[in-house]
């Protein structure tokens, strides 16, 4: 699924790649655009190709802001076995779903697209970017599980089974559901594929003060759970 808000200027071309990614590999599958109610542009844009596509479906939140929130309503809305999630920024190359598909058929709970795997990287981020970036993942070693450890915790690109799910109670607000599945998810196996974190094609970041304080808020109940 695919989380929105206001990405009028990348939806379209999201979608056309996402499509030409995953066609070839001769799979039943629904791409799920869920918008926090951008009002941008972005719905329409979406209803226009999901008109000529069935396997795309737009859902809109009135009232309702936040990544993991709308990843979760998106997963609600799909009976699917296997669950994904892409940012719509284009920062995630939709050319990696093959390889991260192929490598969840060799039995994996859980496949990430990883920043820190080699030789993945990150293009064109300042030396400050970085360095926060290495920090927040520092700080969310400790939580993991000994058995799956994984370089890149906090990555917002992944297939998970649905099964790994069941019981978890994952936050509504932030944008680190990744760390949330690896710490309280039914998670044994962890496959993770490199790749290279691109810059945004179009658009303006989200991210922000508020984006860094949800996160200490979701590391200290993370950490309260374990006690």
């Amino acid at each position: 699924m695919v989380p929105t808000l206001r990405e009028a200027d990348n939806i379209a071309h999201v979608l056309d790649r996402v499509r030409h990614s995953l066609d070839p590999l001769g799979i039943d599958y629904q791409l799920i655009v869920v918008d926090d109610d951008s009002g941008d542009g972005t719905e329409s844009l979406v209803q226009h190709v999901s008109a000529e596509d069935r396997r795309i479906t737009c859902l809109v939140r009135s009232g309702s802001r936040g990544l993991a929130g709308a990843i979760n309503y998106g997963w609600s809305h799909s009976k699917a076995e296997i669950l994904g999630v892409i940012d719509a920024d284009l920062q995630h190359p939709p050319e990696l779903l093959p390889q991260l598909w192929q490598t969840m058929l060799k039995g994996y709970d859980l496949v990430i697209a990883s920043r820190y795997a080699a030789p993945g990287g990150m293009r064109g981020w300042n030396p400050l970017r970085r360095l926060l970036s290495r920090l927040s993942t520092r700080l969310a070693s400790p939580l993991q599980k000994h058995s799956i450890r994984v370089s890149d915790p906090l990555s917002g690109f992944f297939l998970v089974r649905r099964s790994c799910l069941e019981g978890c109670v994952l936050q509504e607000q932030g944008f680190k559901i990744l760390l949330e599945i690896l710490v309280q998810g039914k998670v044994r196996t962890v496959a993770e594929v490199p790749f290279v974190f691109g810059q945004r094609e179009g658009g303006i970041s989200k991210a922000g003060l508020k984006t860094g304080l949800e996160y200490f808020q979701l590391l200290y109940r993370l950490w309260r759970q374990k006690q």
